[in-house]
Parts: structure tokens; C-alpha cells; sequence
């Protein structure tokens, strides 16, 4: 098993406020670093769901945790959490949800998985490999401006439109199959990169984060958490790059916040009140940490408990 390490693990259990009996839900379960330190929190009656959409995750959790009996793994998006949850607690209150959003080490490590450009593979780049379009069957007929924005969008690339018309002069010569193939394509493009950055970093970063749907996963995800929060439960969100992180710092301050508009009413109907409280404020890494675990240098932890 590819080695894989949780970030932000010891604060983002602290922030769960765990209680011995309690009903967890850890929506990306990875390789189950977090459910670990969880479990180990919890006494024998206390519960959790654990999520993840790569079914390799989930059967690497099974062979791990076998014979865990307060674990429930179920292979599944986030996004439907709303669904999952009252589906397997039994009707528990749901104490505490975590998401660790983003790409996992083994699926950054494993060649076949098609994530990365360090090593030469199948260009897939699907968290579940079991459904939907890999990005090289989409690269395949994308016109230059759709590869472009979603370059520009998800990667933040400032050379979108020249990446894009490399890669569809590529294709026109031989089919982009390969991650190495499209990292030598991007590096041709792009001229000149951050230091210590290779040139296809952002790209490889637009097209992963477009083909899994990352950034509507995470909104779908953060609703459904809300609705199947008990009242007083914490959501704790790991984020690594700014997209990701704006989007759930503008969820917890809007579900935070009074609409000013009701602000002169004498009394704020329920379904329009605040429903979340931000807890503390963001947590990064301390040097220790990024020093043993470099992909952990962008981390970001936000907390938010559900309101009464």
C-alpha cells in the first residue's frame, strides 16, 4: 500500500470535539488516517460513516479495518452525503462531519491512476475509475477555448490559451494518451514557471479538478453536511489551493451571518437565521508537520459548528 500520511490529522480531530458515544461521519476517507485517530477517540459505542468515491480506498479500508465493527465504508461521493447519512446512522445525530478535499498521495503516486506528471501513465485522472470520462477522452474532442477555460478557471493559468492550442496541434499529429505525453506538451508551452514548479503543474491540477467535478462536489457536499448536522455538531474542512478554500470560507460566512436586511426586524424567522457558527479561526500546519510531510505545506483547516 502506497504510504499515505493525514494532514492537519491531530487538529482536525480536536476540532470534531469527539464524544465517546458520538456519530461520525469522514467524508474522504483517503487511506484512513483521520478514521483511525477518530475510532481511537471514541468508546465502543460511538460510530463512523466513512466516504470515499475511489473504490480502491474503500477496499484498502476494508482489508485495514477488518473486523472494526464501529466503522461503516461505503464507496461514494460527498456529494451525496444528505443521502448517506440517514441512510446508515440508524437515526444517530450526526456529531461531526471532516472532509480532507483534494488528491490523495497513493492516487498522486500510482502511475496508472494518470494524476501526476512525475511519472509516465494512463492519462485518466478519475477519482472513480468506475464512472465517467477519462481527460484523455475529453481532450480528444474539446475545442481550444473549452480547454482554455478550464485551464484558466481550475489551474489559474496565465498561459491557458497557449497550453490549449498545443495540446489540440498534439492531438491533430498523434492521440494524447499519456500523462507524459501531455507534460512534455505543456512544458513546451509554458516557458517559464514558479520556482520549483514543473510547467504542466496547473494544468495537470485544471484538468483533475474539471473531470471529477471538484469544486461542485465540494458545494453539494458542504449542503448536504449542513442539512444532516445535529444541532451543536462541528464541520471541520481541510483545503489545500485557494479555489477550494473559497469556497468553503464563503459557505461558513454565509451561513454564518444575519442577511442585513433582517437586521431591523424584531425577531428573525428560524429558516432565515444563522445556521452556522464559525469555530476559531484557520489552522495551518506547524513546521514540524510540513517539514515531515511536504504536501501538507498548503493545508488549511476551517471549523464551523451547526447552531441550535
Amino acid at each position: 500500500m502506497v504510504e499515505h500520511i493525514p494532514v492537519l490529522a491531530t487538529e482536525a480531530i480536536a476540532a470534531l470535539a469527539p464524544e465517546a458515544d458520538g456519530y461520525y461521519v469522514d467524508a474522504t476517507f483517503g487511506r484512513g488516517g483521520h478514521t483511525a485517530l477518530l475510532l481511537q477517540a471514541l468508546g465502543r459505542e460511538g460510530r463512523v460513516l466513512a466516504l470515499d468515491r475511489d473504490p480502491a480506498a474503500i477496499a484498502a479500508g476494508r482489508a485495514r479495518f477488518a473486523g472494526e465493527s464501529r466503522l461503516t465504508l461505503v464507496h461514494a461521493p460527498f456529494s451525496d452525503l444528505a443521502a448517506l447519512v440517514p441512510a446508515h446512522s440508524a437515526g444517530r445525530a450526526c456529531r461531526g462531519i471532516l472532509f480532507d478535499l483534494g488528491v490523495s498521495s497513493p492516487q498522486l503516486d500510482e502511475p496508472a491512476r494518470g494524476f501526476s506528471f512525475r511519472a509516465d501513465g494512463p492519462l485518466d485522472m478519475r477519482m472513480d475509475p468506475t464512472r465517467g470520462e477519462a481527460v484523455s477522452a475529453w481532450l480528444s474532442r474539446a475545442s481550444v477555448d473549452e480547454i482554455r477555460e478550464v485551464i484558466a478557471t481550475y489551474g489559474e493559468e496565465r498561459f491557458a490559451r497557449r497550453v490549449a492550442q498545443a495540446i489540440v496541434a498534439a492531438r491533430e499529429q498523434t492521440p494524447l494518451t499519456r500523462t507524459g505525453q501531455l507534460a512534455e506538451v505543456v512544458a513546451r508551452a509554458v516557458r517559464t514557471r514558479e520556482p520549483g514548479k514543473h510547467p504542466a503543474t496547473r494544468t495537470f491540477q485544471a484538468l483533475r479538478m474539471y473531470i471529477n467535478d471538484e469544486l461542485g462536489e465540494i458545494e453539494r457536499g458542504l449542503a448536504g453536511a449542513l442539512e444532516v448536522l445535529a444541532p451543536g455538531g462541528r464541520l471541520a474542512v481541510i483545503s489545500f489551493h485557494s479555489l477550494e478554500d473559497r469556497l468553503v470560507k464563503r459557505f461558513i460566512e454565509r451561513h454564518s451571518r444575519l442577511d442585513p436586511a433582517l437586521a431591523d426586524l424584531p425577531s428573525v424567522p428560524a429558516h432565515l437565521a444563522p445556521r452556522l457558527r464559525r469555530i476559531g479561526r484557520k489552522t495551518r500546519p506547524q513546521k514540524a508537520e510540513t517539514a515531515r510531510n511536504p504536501r501538507a505545506r498548503s493545508a488549511l483547516l476551517r471549523i464551523a459548528e451547526k447552531i441550535a
